[in-house]
């Protein structure tokens, strides 16, 4: 009997998923189209021109501190007495 209850139970509760996904995706879909049909709409698709001969420079790598190998000390060479 139990094993019965315990179908019964997950048909029903598979069938409930299913009926509230088919009410809810659609309106999330409806809802994420709209919202991308907005965005389109409100920005111009049109590449921003620079005039001939301009540069821009979009990334510099940050420049490696020279004062911390200074502070390091000296070297000092040595052989391995045994």
């Amino acid at each position: 009997m139990g094993l019965v209850k315990f179908i019964f139970i997950a048909i029903l509760v598979l069938w409930i998923i299913r009926m509230l996904i088919r009410l809810i995706l659609p309106m999330l879909f409806n809802n994420l189209a709209s919202k991308m049909q907005q965005q389109a709409s409100g920005q111009p698709q049109q590449p921003k021109r620079k005039p001939e001969g301009s540069i821009s420079i979009d990334y510099m790598p940050p420049k490696p501190d020279q004062g911390k190998t200074d502070k390091l000390g000296d070297f000092v060479d040595y052989e391995e007495v045994k």
